[in-house]
């Protein structure tokens, strides 16, 4: 019984502070906001958030004009959705516009905000910039990668070849394209396949492909805590401790495989973006740093098809207004079958 009492005597103390901060704070934070309908105290405007976004967000356009303010929770959101407006956002405001907000999930998975992708506009984010445009994704570099791309799609088509033999066979493409995606890109970072035929250790492989499969996890919702803090107090944390725990397995993971390139010393150079980095790091160690490998590593698209079940009636964006499933029949034409399995 008294368990409650403090319990009901904290929470209203907790809700006259929110009150008392709302209605007597005289100095507001923003001014000149755009035009914003009704909010709900606490939560500002996080009633509004529904599967179908774009409906609400025209609906509000309709009332408020192409530009309107947001409240999710405790952050301010501004929706552009003038064209002319947009083009003025990333040409003459685009260092003003250039940072992103902090999340708890960018704060661990991004090194604390200095990856490329997460790091606030400056002199670190013009370097990282340069880097990726000079010494990872530049033509030359990618056209050095060309093989393990035509190899990756050689192994699908052999996989789809098989499954046809005997005439026409359903395929599900999501696990197909997940491998295909996942194996190229850490062909190109470390020279190794996690994913069908692994050419490596097969407990590396079901580590890597454990953590990916958290990743997508959490990196799919959002945190709750970062639109209302006070919903920290509550779970204490929780969310915040289970992310941090998979962001060490992830940075361990990445810094095995950096240690792993570095003793092979180029004996076993296989001139992937870990081996060209770390040669990079002998002349330059100061802008080469190992956490910066490993962001550098984290800045490719991490992405997979959705798990989701296909909802047929209507998709989630304007230009998408029905989802077809990822399910093919597919029977290679003869020509492409002889080619195949000429060396099977």
């Amino acid at each position: 019984m008294e368990d409650t009492t403090i319990f009901y005597s904290c929470l209203s103390l907790l809700c006259l502070i929110f009150a008392f901060k709302l209605l007597f704070q005289s100095k507001p934070r923003y001014k000149n906001l755009p035009p914003s309908p009704l909010s709900i105290p606490i939560i500002g405007h996080l009633h509004l958030v529904t599967p179908h976004m774009h409906r609400t967000f025209h609906n509000l356009s309709q009332k408020y004009g192409p530009i309107f303010s947001l409240r999710f929770g405790s952050r301010l959101v501004v929706v552009v959705s003038s064209s002319t407006a947009v083009e003025e956002c990333f040409t003459k405001n685009d260092v003003v516009l250039a940072n992103r907000p902090t999340l708890t999930i960018s704060r661990y998975f991004t090194y604390n905000r200095t990856t490329v992708a997460s790091a606030p506009y400056g002199e670190h984010w013009r370097n990282l910039r340069r880097i990726c445009a000079l010494e990872i994704f530049s033509t030359n570099r990618l056209n050095k990668f060309q093989s393990i791309r035509k190899d990756e799609v050689k192994q699908l088509l052999e996989k789809l070849s098989i499954n046809s033999l005997r005439g026409f066979a359903k395929v599900e493409l999501r696990p197909l394209l997940t491998e295909l995606t996942f194996n190229t890109i850490m062909r190109m970072v470390s020279g190794k396949r996690y994913y069908g035929n692994v050419e490596t250790n097969e407990e590396e492989a079901k580590q890597f492909r454990e953590i990916i499969a958290e990743i997508f996890a959490y990196g799919g919702v959002s945190n709750p805590v970062d639109f209302l803090p006070i919903l920290k107090w509550l779970d204490n944390g929780a969310f915040e401790k289970r992310v941090s725990r998979l962001a060490n397995r992830t940075d361990e993971f990445l810094q095995g495989l950096i240690e792993e390139h570095r003793k092979n010393d180029g004996s076993q150079s296989q001139n992937t973006m870990i081996d060209h980095l770390l040669s990079l790091q002998e002349s330059q160690p100061e802008y080469y740093t190992d956490q910066i490998i490993k962001g550098l590593v984290l800045c490719f698209e991490w992405e997979r098809v959705d798990e989701n079940e296909i909802d047929m009636k209507e998709g989630k964006g304007t230009t998408m207004p029905k989802a077809e499933p990822l399910v093919a029949m597919c029977k290679a034409r003869s020509v492409v079958n002889i080619a195949l399995h000429r060396n099977v």
